[in-house]
Parts: C-alpha cells; structure tokens; sequence
C-alpha cells in the first residue's frame, strides 16, 4: 500500500510485482482484494482497472473493499472514526462504536466530522489523512495520520468476503472536481460581443 498523489499507473506494476514476490508467486494467490474509494477519482480508476487486469490474467476474484473500511480496520481500537481528507472542507467519514459500523460512509463537512468524533468520547482512535483536521473538535481522541490502509487490512478483509457481494465498483461520496468540457475539440470559442 502506498499512497500517491501522481505516478499511479507508473508505480502500480513494481507494486504488484512485490506483492506477488512476497506472496510466494501467482499460484498463492486465490483472489484480488482492490480498495474501491473514497479517494482520488483518477486513483481510483487506475487502481480498479489494473486489479481487474490483473483477475482477467490470472483468472481470480477481484474483491472490492472499501478504503475506509480498511482504514478502520487498520487499528484496534473498536471504537475508531476513518477518515480521509477530501480536501474543499469536507473528510470522508465512517465511524465504528464497539466495533460496529455507526452508519455508512458519508461526504461530511469538517465541523460535522468533528462532532461525530467528538462523540465518540475519549480513547477513541482516529485514523487517516483526514484525523488530524479533527484534533481541536475531539481533543481526547487518539489521530493516527497514516495516509492509507495496511495491506493486510484490505487482504483480510477480502478473504473474508463473497466475491460476489463485494465487486470492485469504485465508491463515490461526491461529485468530481473536474467538470466537462463546454465545447467539442474544434469547435470555435464563444464570441464576446464587443
């Protein structure tokens, strides 16, 4: 696991590549765990679409988990908030309370992040990018600012998971930042009257 702002496609393979090594070869290998956001819209995709290269080749499952679910499941503390920073003033967020999920992942302002980490009460573990915008809300709390999940978190959750109830379809809380195109390539810009 490691996490990028950039390079994703060109690191991707000497990743795999070491896993595999570690893994003790293709034939150790009976499925494809893949995280399936939030994240970065371009991560994302890359990840996912090499993960299903990767299952199409070797002719194994590729399990989607969810990257705040392995965030959680990162630490051992059941009473934990996953959360990443998805910058414009918002965290992805999930919350466990004795190890139970409190709700679905969630798009959620800083402030009302906060609140629910507050909430959690103290000793509470707080991990991910997004943990340390929430130490003035949850000063009691414990941040782990670890980027990313651990990878035996994302492999240990997809071995524990039906292949068919988790597909790596990618995992979107809000809209992307990017926006279409206003014109087709060649089309002439709009005048401005004069």
């Amino acid at each position: 696991s490691e996490i990028m702002t950039k390079g994703h496609s060109e690191r991707l393979g000497g990743l795999a590549r070491d896993a595999v090594a570690e893994a003790g070869g293709f034939d150790a290998i009976d499925r494809i765990g893949v995280t399936v956001g939030p994240g970065s819209f371009t991560g994302l995709r890359v990840g996912l679409a090499f993960a299903q290269g990767l299952g199409a080749a070797l002719h194994r499952p590729v399990v989607g988990v969810s990257t705040l679910d392995a965030l959680a499941a990162s630490v051992e503390n059941p009473t934990r908030a996953a959360l990443i920073d998805a910058r414009r003033g918002q965290v992805y967020a999930r919350f466990w309370r004795d190890g139970a999920p409190d709700g679905p992942p969630e798009a959620l302002s800083l402030e009302q992040a906060g609140e629910c980490a507050a909430a959690l009460g103290a000793g509470a573990v707080l991990v991910g990018s997004g943990a340390p915008l929430m130490v003035e809300a949850a000063p009691l709390a414990v941040v782990d600012d670890r980027p990313g999940p651990l990878p035996e978190a994302i492999a240990r959750l997809a071995a524990a998971v039906d292949p068919g109830a988790a597909p790596p379809t990618p995992l979107y809380l809000r809209a992307p930042d990017a926006t279409p195109p206003t014109r087709l390539p060649g089309q002439p810009r709009a005048q401005k009257p004069s």
